[in-house]
């Protein structure tokens, strides 16, 4: 696909066969990123692999870097059994780090897969360093979310996947505008998705909403061993604009809440130097005493 990263992989997974980027499989790369510090992004959808190829850039220097589509978005397309719960989210999850022979990695997911990445790290607290998440509230309030900005007919199963794959251009197209700040050119971004849509990318928006309400809690309850946690909050988000960021304290009570002024729904790929910025912030604590060269230039 156009404005994709090189060396892109498939990682085989009973949610599907996921589509992944691996910085480590760049050539020169293979016997020296395997010990770095890990970094994995997931996309929100409709946003891709492609999506990140700045923010790879930007990091790939310093981390071994790990992109990949979560099943049922992007190239990964879904089992017939996934249904998007917390529990086969975060298995896929593990199963990536599994495929990729990576111990331990710090999560840098967004949105609803920040869920996804919370359930991961309490089934397997030995493989997840940190989590950064980006426009990720609490279960409850990104179930609220759910129900006030996705429209009925996408909450209903069978009717709501049929919608979404009919119309998934035109409600990718949509979400952009309304997810991007007023004064942000959509189109880079709308661009991209349309590419992927050419190439056969899946968007299943329908069923990750069905699974996120039906859930009712995060299964387990958060104890102090609970890792590192920084949220990043675009505050032009126009869809989030009643969501209290500060709601995912119910799962992660000893979160850093930065928040980005002028970024919408989507602040590492809207603001990706900056956002870059912070990661190496956040694993500069995580990782004391080793010190991390600079990436702004």
């Amino acid at each position: 696909m156009a404005g994709a990263p090189a060396n892109l992989r498939y990682v085989e997974t009973a949610a599907g066969r996921v589509h992944v980027f691996d910085s480590a499989s760049e050539p020169g790369n293979h016997n020296m990123l395997p010990d770095r510090p890990c970094i994995v992004f997931t996309p929100d959808g409709p946003n891709v692999v492609a999506h990140y190829r700045r923010l790879i850039t930007l990091l790939a220097p310093r981390f071994r870097v790990v992109c990949f589509d979560m099943p049922g978005f992007g190239f990964s397309l879904p089992a017939a059994n996934y249904g998007h719960s917390l529990e086969q989210g975060a298995h896929a999850v593990l199963a990536v780090l599994d495929g990729l022979g990576i111990a331990r990695a710090t999560l840098a997911f967004s949105c609803a897969n920040g869920l996804y990445a919370i359930r991961a790290a309490q089934l397997a607290p030995a493989r997840i360093a940190s989590l950064v998440l980006s426009q990720t509230p609490s279960l409850p309030a990104m179930q609220a979310w759910a129900r006030r900005m996705i429209p009925r007919p996408l909450r209903v199963p069978v009717a709501g996947q049929l919608i979404t794959w009919l119309a998934r251009r035109k409600l990718a197209q949509r979400w952009h505008r309304s997810a991007l700040p007023a004064q942000t050119d959509a189109t880079p971004f709308q661009l991209v998705a349309r590419q992927s849509f050419d190439a056969g990318a899946c968007f299943c928006l329908a069923g990750v909403v069905q699974g996120l309400l039906r859930e009712t809690a995060l299964t387990e309850p958060v104890t102090p061993l609970a890792p590192p946690c920084t949220l990043i909050w675009g505050e032009q988000d126009r869809s989030h604009r009643v969501t209290p960021p500060e709601s995912l304290r119910e799962h992660l009570p000893q979160l850093h809440i930065l928040r980005f002024a002028d970024c919408g729904h989507f602040p590492d790929l809207e603001q990706p130097e900056r956002y870059a910025q912070e990661i190496v912030a956040h694993m500069e604590k995580l990782l004391r005493p080793l010190s991390l060269p600079d990436i702004s230039s």
